[in-house]
């Protein structure tokens, strides 16, 4: 017997009804990521960051210097593949996730749609982020954690123990990943603590965030004699002083006055940690065996001169907002980074060793056309202007004060993110990429949106 059957349409999935645009824009920036890893091969190498990174992974130890576990740890979780261009292909796909967490929060928050998929576009269309991702560097992992941190925090309008001891967890890796989170793990608790989330809540979020750093630290005792984090953070402070410093202000003891300023002059702070002409590298031994030293004269000139070590924050932390990005050090490419060509590794043991026990396949960068060339053209509309940064801080300012139990928090680790770096260091453009994704986000919630 024939029965007639009715044919039912198909429908999209329920969970991307009303998320069409998203998609489109997540597809958009996924085909970004693949002409990216067609056009760089194999990918962004440093000397001497990425051989370090490379090289801790396969020997795990705390590292004395400015590189801490969190990063060598997920290199190590693929060195079974031994390719740094897997690497360089989930850090892409991590990149995306970012996207994705700043759009579900938003949505979750009640934001627009249209104001949701706004606030992702930098993250997953900015030619900077294309580059940054693509590079063995610790920051797009750093990126991820502080944002998937930030949406566990922002998840409920009601802060649960679970949530807040994930949060912690998460904050704990970032700081492990980068130190700047440090702080970062600070101001939440101070802003959950404005916000009254309660004592249980904010002891469970502090416990998950300190335990794993008291953890590492004492690693980093049992190998190094000191309980500490890192063997970097006085060196760093120390060359942040060296724009201002005068030692006849400061008037440091005789063991810091060798740290005092000489007549080594450099265009940038965070020059002043390499440059063999600079006093702490004319001390015997290696310069980040100083580093306690250099921590004592770099808080001496401090207190000594708090105004001018305002200046030189505020001076510093202006270059992120200019129209045309500003080379800081002036040896470094600000922006517009993809270009055609090939560039040869230098001749280093370091790098033989890398490439013997993590990827035989590492080389020198070289790129591929057409796509290269279109990431060439790309890069230079594909770009957040410093004014266009400025005014998506300003709304995230706005939103502050007028939702500050929602955007409080963002904005206020938005800020942090812009000035922690240059506080203790220097001004760097790749520094600025974290603060984008989390300003957009409390940017958006200064739009009007409805309570669910």
């Amino acid at each position: 017997m024939l029965t007639q059957t009715r044919v039912i349409p198909a429908t999209p999935p329920r969970v991307l009804a009303g998320h069409g645009a998203f998609v489109v824009l997540l597809t958009l920036a996924a085909a970004l990521r693949v002409v990216t890893m067609l056009g760089y091969r194999p990918a962004r190498l440093y000397w001497y960051d990425s051989f370090t990174y490379l090289d801790t992974a396969v020997h795990l130890a705390p590292s004395a210097s400015f590189h801490p576990i969190g990063y060598p740890l997920f290199l190590r979780a693929l060195l079974p593949f031994h390719s740094v261009e897997l690497v360089a292909a989930v850090q892409h796909a991590l990149g995306l996730s970012v996207g994705v967490m700043i759009y579900a929060v938003l949505r979750r928050r009640s934001v627009p749609g249209w104001a949701a998929v706004l606030a992702t576009v930098p993250a997953l269309l900015d030619a900077s982020f294309l580059r940054l991702e693509h590079a063995v560097l610790s920051d797009t992992q750093f990126i991820v954690l502080v944002v998937a941190g930030l949406s566990v925090l922002m998840w409920s309008p009601r802060l649960s123990t679970r949530a807040a001891v994930l949060a912690g967890l998460l904050f704990a890796l970032a700081a492990l990943t980068r130190t700047i989170a440090l702080p970062l793990l600070l101001l939440v608790l101070i802003v959950l603590a404005v916000r009254r989330v309660g004592w249980r809540r904010l002891t469970a979020l502090a416990l998950a965030g300190i335990l794993p750093l008291i953890a590492y630290a004492a690693w980093y005792g049992a190998h190094h004699g000191r309980f500490a984090i890192s063997g970097a953070d006085g060196v760093a402070l120390w060359a942040r002083t060296m724009t201002f410093a005068d030692c006849s202000v400061i008037r440091p003891p005789p063991d810091q006055a060798r740290l005092c300023p000489n007549a080594t002059v450099l265009d940038a702070a965070s020059e002043y940690v390499w440059a063999e002409r600079a006093s702490l590298n004319q001390l015997p031994g290696d310069r980040f065996s100083h580093n306690d030293l250099a921590r004592a004269f770099a808080i001496r000139a401090i207190l000594a001169q708090p105004l001018d070590y305002l200046g030189e924050v505020v001076r510093d932390t202006s270059i992120a907002f200019s129209w045309t990005p500003i080379a800081h050090p002036a040896r470094t490419t600000p922006a517009f980074g993809f270009a055609q060509g090939h560039w040869p590794l230098p001749e280093q043991p370091l790098i033989d060793k890398v490439r013997k026990e993590y990827d035989s396949g590492i080389r020198g960068l070289s790129s591929a056309g057409p796509y290269a060339g279109f990431l060439v053209v790309y890069q230079y509309g594909a770009y957040l202007r410093g004014p266009v940064l400025a005014a998506i801080l300003l709304l995230g300012a706005v939103a502050a004060v007028r939702r500050p139990r929602v955007a409080l928090l963002p904005w206020a680790l938005a800020m942090g993110l812009l000035v922690g770096p240059v506080a203790v260091l220097d001004f760097d453009h790749r520094y600025v990429l974290p603060v984008i994704p989390i300003a957009c986000l409390a940017a958006a919630l200064c739009l009007p949106w409805r309570r669910r």
